[in-house]
């Protein structure tokens, strides 16, 4: 089982003398903690499972032949919810009522985390394993459960993508990032290849790029692409281009402020020329992701600070075009010495959390579903499919069959829809597992993933730093962040760079005066716990 720990005695772990959660109504076949618990019972149910994410697609459970096996095997039906708008108006209506659907995922960064923790709205999975699935500890990784257990005792979710210090130790080599500078193949070889590192090799390749293609199938260019922006800022504009940049994150053991890097505003204030002569459409500060992925799928992005994996399916559509229509990784913006990037990989806090509702309709089914998922054998499932069906078992190792082969690297909106396979269903895809599955990388995907591999790092230690819910610290970050989100777009707008250096100063001095070093002492305090916590759960 890769990476997975066995954790022996659960109440012990976890403090001892916790209370278990509160009885079912109905009747609870017993589980053993010697076998899988979902086995226990395999009647029909149906949970309804909130997705935090209104870009989800994945919500035609039952409609696959992944999870009408899954359905099938463990008797489990998914009613997925995605927001239509806005996620966290959606789901702090949910919290203000005090009412959850049965599994909620969401980013572990958001403040909804804690409010849902404070507020007694979701329950201990350790509780719930010790009274209805003990087998849940021997799926679960006892260093992720530590990471997440909170001051009293208790784990309130469980991540997905998430890797350990061991994992790393284990499987780092191997580890790719999501984090990538992309250009379009044609375009990028018929301007010679420029070499885009500093600001006048990026601001020359963006013009040059204008001028020879001015539109593309009859609708203009976009010289660069970014994340979208939101009332907290982009992600593109932040930690990608820190990272890109090898702007540190800490020195000497205290944090780094690295809003204020000189070679992280010199780059801010590259792009605000950019804008100035032109070469920022108005796209990029209005579209949300769905307008992204169309114009992806159009080729219309010159170059792209982006994660990788979010344009999988429209990268497959350009290549079935045109092979050289693609985006590749390259060489992109980087600082003065022209280092390497250090981008951000698997960390112990993944991506998600999965946490279960104190209204979920069956409590012991709702954990021992989770612990099928989290298993191994869950993760095959979820990965492979149908046994028989979507692969066969080769050299004991499943494989899928080659017309499914076919259509996951052809098409993959096609195979989702037919087969559900390969991580259609993330909530708790532990890709340390399922990598052991994973076909061989191909174009045009593998040159985009070769190209992080030794540039990638973990960043554990610097996860759930940020102050969250009503305590004061938390407050004023909230407050900073919008500022921010606000002062971002206009930077980049701003007319000259002395605009930009005002408009960067006002931020400064509001931040301070919101209480910014109040935050930051919250947030070193936290960096020098998390330092200490991954020492412990390494050991």
């Amino acid at each position: 089982m890769a990476g997975l720990l066995v954790l022996t005695t659960a109440c012990s772990y976890f403090g001892g003398g916790s209370k278990s959660a509160s009885e079912n109504q109905t009747p609870v076949k017993q589980a053993s903690a010697n076998e899988p618990g979902w086995k226990a019972d395999t009647s029909p149910i149906t949970f309804d499972w909130y997705m935090n994410f209104s870009w989800y697609t994945g919500t035609d459970w039952g409609k696959d032949i992944t999870s009408q096996y899954v359905t099938k095997k463990t008797g489990v039906n998914i009613n997925f919810i995605v927001p239509a708008g806005n996620e966290n108006e959606k789901l702090n209506t949910m919290i203000a009522s005090g009412k959850l659907p049965d599994f909620i995922t969401l980013a572990w960064s958001e403040d909804a985390v804690k409010k849902m923790m404070e507020g007694k709205l979701v329950l201990p999975l350790n509780e719930l394993a010790d009274q209805y699935d003990p087998y849940f500890f021997k799926v679960t990784d006892p260093a992720k459960l530590a990471w997440y257990k909170q001051p009293d005792n208790n784990v309130y979710g469980y991540p997905n993508a998430s890797s350990s210090p061991a994992d790393f130790k284990k499987y780092g080599e191997n580890y790719i990032s999501n984090q990538v500078f992309v250009v379009r193949k044609d375009m990028y070889e018929a301007l010679g290849k420029p070499d885009m590192r500093t600001p006048e090799g990026f601001l020359k390749a963006l013009e040059m790029a204008k001028q020879k293609y001015p539109q593309v199938n009859g609708q203009p260019l976009i010289p660069l692409g970014l994340h979208e922006f939101t009332e907290n800022g982009n992600y593109s504009l932040e930690s990608y281009l820190q990272n890109f940049l090898d702007v540190p994150m800490e020195k000497d053991g205290k944090l780094y402020d690295r809003a204020t890097d000189p070679e992280y505003v010199k780059w801010l204030k590259t792009l605000r020329q950019a804008n100035q002569e032109g070469l920022l459409a108005k796209d990029i500060f209005i579209d949300k992701r769905a307008q992204m992925e169309e114009k992806i799928a159009q080729g219309r992005y010159f170059a792209m600070l982006y994660q990788r994996s979010d344009f999988s399916a429209q990268q497959n559509a350009l290549y079935a075009k045109d092979p050289n229509s693609v985006y590749i990784a390259v060489d992109g913006p980087s600082n003065e010495k022209l280092d390497p990037p250090v981008l951000s990989g698997p960390v112990i806090s993944g991506w998600t959390l999965t946490l279960i509702s104190k209204n979920v309709k069956d409590k012991a089914r709702a954990i021992r579903f989770l612990e099928y998922i989290i298993s191994e054998e869950g993760q095959r499932d979820l990965y492979m499919g149908e046994p028989g069906v979507t692969y066969d078992m080769v050299n004991d190792k499943p494989v899928f069959k080659p017309e499914v082969l076919k259509l996951l690297n052809s098409d993959r909106s096609a195979f989702d829809t037919q087969y559900g396979a390969s991580h259609k269903y993330w909530m708790e895809m532990d890709t340390n597992i399922t990598d052991q599955w994973k076909p061989e990388s191909v174009e045009p995907f593998k040159q985009m993933e070769d190209w992080t591999k030794g540039k990638t790092v973990s960043r554990s230690e610097f996860d759930q730093l940020d102050p969250t819910g009503n305590s004061p610290e938390g407050i004023i970050n909230t407050k900073i962040e919008q500022l921010w989100g606000k002062t971002l777009p206009q930077l980049l707008l701003a007319s000259s760079d002395s605009e930009f250096d005002q408009i960067f100063q006002n931020y400064l001095t509001k931040r301070n005066g919101y209480g910014f070093d109040q935050v930051q002492a919250y947030r070193q305090a936290e960096y020098e716990k998390n330092v200490e916590k991954l020492k412990s759960v390494q050991q």
